[in-house]
Formats: structure tokens, sequence, C-alpha cells
């Protein structure tokens, strides 16, 4: 499928805008409520760590507005959020399939960890992964009146098997010392606009979604071994975005023993203009240390 990465990106961010301009601060709020009936906040603050996905916000709204919550729940005065860092540009797809293939990401320039008052690349700019959390960031803490603390977002690219060699890992070690951490990553990309076979797709209820949920399991077992390589090539299989960010906040909090909470799923045949099944699915999850 020959795709127009710059096209898509600016669809998607549109996409966002649009979705949380509809669901305003009323509907923001009824969410942050809502989400209450997950409190993952001793999980944060016992060095564990918290995920939810960045598909829809209609679909993945509540797991985005509970990360909120527990982080502001818990007494750390900073969030270090972990995001997945879309490959929009040529040059970065031409890295991805590279390391993959069991090439050394130093040779690529994308290698490394971008985000806010970094002196490195800016592409993270341009990415639609934590947008639903700033988005019920900023309402919560302007609902609390919280003005202390303060949401450190980080993108790693190019993990490789080697999270403690990426460039700018010791400031983001430094940061997660005194910081809970929340990430996001859809761990299943499924069916014809993602490459499986028409007749391989699976529709996402029940049976896609009993996939996905098997493969984030298998996923977990590896996060809890420390095998870092071998989570990156489940995710080449998986078609898991998340590949960087687990590596990078497994080397930073050490073992952990993960839980699936629950999954979203978003349909995107209209957004990749592809035949139906094609869909796109990421569990709300926390991994708890070990130990």
């Amino acid at each position: 499928m020959s795709l127009d990465r710059a096209a898509l990106q600016k669809s998607v961010n549109d996409l966002y805008q649009r979705e949380h301009d509809e669901l305003g601060e009323a509907g923001t709020h009824r969410m942050l409520d809502e989400a209450r009936r997950w409190d993952l906040s001793d999980t944060l603050a016992g060095g564990g760590v918290v995920g939810f996905a960045h598909v829809g916000v209609a679909d993945c709204g509540l797991h985005v507005a509970a990360a909120v919550n527990a982080c502001l729940d818990t007494d750390a005065d900073t969030v270090l959020a972990i995001s997945v860092l879309h490959a929009f540009s040529d040059e970065m797809k031409t890295a991805r399939k590279d390391v993959a293939a069991g090439g050394s990401p130093s040779h690529h320039a994308t290698w490394g960890i971008q985000g806010p008052d970094l002196d490195f690349r800016d592409d993270w700019r341009g990415d639609h992964a934590m947008r639903s959390l700033r988005h019920f960031w900023a309402a919560e803490t302007k609902r609390r009146g919280i003005t202390d603390r303060r949401l450190v977002e980080r993108y790693p690219y190019l993990a490789g098997g080697k999270p403690g060699e990426l460039p700018n890992i010791d400031e983001v070690a430094r940061i997660a010392e005194n910081a809970v951490i929340v990430t996001t990553g859809d761990q299943f990309h499924h069916g014809i606009g993602y490459g499986t076979p028409p007749d391989e797709a699976l529709e996402p209820e029940p049976d896609g979604l009993a996939a996905a949920g098997a493969s984030i399991e298998d996923g977990f077992t590896l996060i809890e071994q420390g095998d870092y390589w071998g989570y990156n090539q489940h995710c080449v299989v998986a078609k898991s975005d998340d590949r960087d960010v687990v590596q990078l906040f497994r080397y930073l909090r050490g073992p952990l023993r993960g839980t699936l909470l629950d999954i979203a799923y978003t349909d995107s045949t209209e957004l990749y203009n592809q035949p139906s099944p094609t869909w796109a699915a990421g569990g709300f999850m926390k991994f708890d240390k070990v130990g």
C-alpha cells in the first residue's frame, strides 16, 4: 500500500483535535469521573508503570483519564510520560525496518530519545500519541487547581534491544528517579489496511480482540524476563508501535509484571481508505514492580 505519510499525519492530528473539541469540558470531566472505577495510584507510587492506548478518544479516553487520575493521586511532583514515536517520514520508516532486520540503531540519525527541552530532533512535535494525555491532564489539573505538577514527555526511537545505549538515556534516567511513569502504545494493528491478508483478517469482535489480548499477554512474558530484543521482534509480528517505549520503561524500572485491565480499539478503514476489517487496538494495563 502506497502511503502519503505527511498527509496521514495531518489527518490523524486533525481527527484528534475534532474529537477533543467535540468532547468539550463537560464530556472531558465526565470521562475523568467515570475513570474513577480504576485506581492505579498504588502501582505508580510503588515504582510501577501504567499504560494506555492512543486510538480514538471515544474508545480509549477513559483509560487515558484513569492514568491522569492515578498520576495526580500520588505525591509525585513529576510525571514521566514515555510515548510512541510514529514513523511519519521515509527516513524514520527505513531506520525502523533496518533495525528490525538486525541493523545497528547507531547508524541512523533518528536513534535516540526526543522531547521538549532536549537538544535533539523534533519529530515528536508532530506526533499525535500524547495529545489525549495532554488534553485530560490540562482539564484535571485546572479542575483541581493544581499548578505544581510537571508533565515531561519523552519519545524513544530505535531502542533495538539495547535501551541503555539510547542517546539521552542518562537525562531520562535522572527524571525517572523521582517521577511516576505512564506510557502509551497500540499493541495490535490488524486488517487489510495494515497488510493482513484478506483471508486472515479478523473482525475486532470477538475473535480479533481475543487475538490482540493473547498477543499482549505474550509480550508481558518478554517484559518480565527483560528480553528487550525478543520484545522488539514480538512487536514486528504483532504490528505493535510500542517496542521502544516498553524497552525504555523496563530498563528504567527493572523487573515488572504486567496485568491487562482492558482493551480499546478503533476502526481505521476511513482513515486509511481501506476495506474492512482495518483496526488498531491498545491495552490499558499496569506493570507492578517485581521483588
